[in-house]
């Protein structure tokens, strides 16, 4: 677990990022972290990893206090940033140097993410292209086997196939005992694999929702008429008429919109939480 509380964070002193801020992340889930730029997303990640240190409150990860950087932290959990350099190496000398960091470090697993991405271990690092430097980070992260897995913006530079083969890895390789963490802007890449969505705005968490509860408390329509629809909480106009968000009415589910969820997140963060918070009530 994951567990952050009353956390103050700046980078300048007169311009807080963080204050109070509270978020837990629980094992077996894995969780979407969207925002605009500036909104903290990053900045959350590498006080995770311990690459950033809070100002006051509490970072505990799995127990660890990731300031402290701990070699027994620090080998189960892996940070992707979204830029990043690389030594000049081949990709089999730079596994088997930076793979004894990490005990669980899984080499047939590499081989196989290797493959899928169409990477050879001889290639040498600087002559790959910035995606396929992407996709060999992805899969010596995921081949650590370790339990928390921070990713920011890891679909950025990869091509369409390449980003269906991530949401397939994702998918395949995460188990009830990790913790996965993606932040990014390109919301669909994360179609299918979240259990959580978070949406974090000017240093402050202003959704937190699972998919779960997301299907139980909302409809995702495409409608010609918004007049014609009851209970709409965002509409996008597009070509033929618009795609809709309303409070879930019926039994039926629908399949989740996270591009439409998050841009009425950012028109209406208060109208969306209101309706989870209606269908609780209506339980009690």
């Amino acid at each position: 677990m994951i567990q952050i509380k009353d956390l103050e964070f700046s980078y300048r002193k007169k311009n807080k990022l963080f204050t109070s801020l509270n978020v837990t992340f629980n094992k077996g889930q894995v969780y979407g972290i969207l925002g605009h730029n500036g909104a903290g997303k990053t900045t959350l990640l590498k006080l995770i990893a311990g690459l950033l240190f809070p100002k006051s409150g509490d970072c505990n990860v799995y127990g660890f206090t990731p300031a402290k950087r701990e070699p027994d932290f620090l080998e189960d959990i892996f940070y992707i940033p979204e830029e990043f350099e690389f030594p000049s190496l081949t990709i089999e000398k730079y596994v088997k140097i930076h793979a004894r960091f990490y005990p669980k470090f899984d080499l047939s697993t590499m081989d196989h993410l290797l493959n899928e991405f169409e990477l050879t271990g001889n290639s040498k690092i600087n002559s790959l292209s910035f995606g396929q430097k992407k996709k060999l980070l992805i899969a010596f992260a995921i081949s650590t086997n370790c339990r928390v897995l921070l990713m920011d913006e890891p679909t950025n530079g990869l091509d369409i196939p390449s980003k269906s083969t991530f949401r397939k890895i994702i998918a395949s390789y995460f188990n009830e005992d990790r913790i996965f963490l993606i932040s990014t802007h390109q919301v669909r890449d994360l179609d299918n694999i979240l259990d959580t969505l978070i949406v974090i705005e000017k240093g402050k968490v202003i959704f937190n929702q699972t998919v779960g509860d997301i299907q139980e408390n909302l409809c995702f329509k495409k409608v010609k008429n918004v007049d014609d629809t009851p209970n709409v909480l965002f509409a996008d106009k597009e070509f033929g008429g618009y795609s809709v968000l309303t409070n879930k009415s019926g039994t039926d589910e629908t399949k989740i919109d996270i591009e439409l969820l998050y841009k009425a997140i950012n028109s209406n963060s208060a109208l969306v939480n209101n309706a989870f918070e209606q269908k609780n009530n209506s339980h009690e």
